[in-house]
């Protein structure tokens, strides 16, 4: 038997990961491009909105409570540190 809160971080990193639009019949799993090249502040926002629709329509074992960055100014990447709530 799998541990349920890993087999529910395990699917909320795939859904982080996976491009919308990438999948096969689920056109709709994952998260948008579309924040690509945007200004830090505004793909921020829309990172924000598309990441708690994703986790809300994708893994109805939790509840979405709060998304976070951290800014990789490097390589000029958002890391998204997302919290949740296992449902009981």
């Amino acid at each position: 038997m799998t541990d349920p809160v890993e087999s529910v971080l395990q699917n909320i990193a795939v859904i982080l990961s996976t491009p919308k639009g990438s999948v096969p019949m689920y056109r709709d799993f994952g998260i948008s491009v579309d924040i690509l090249d945007r200004p830090i502040p505004v793909a921020k926002a829309m990172m924000t909105a598309d990441i708690k629709e994703a986790i809300e329509q994708w893994e109805p074992r939790v509840t979405f409570i709060s998304v976070d960055f951290m800014e990789d100014e490097l390589n000029g990447r958002l890391i998204p540190m997302v919290e949740v709530e296992i449902n009981p």
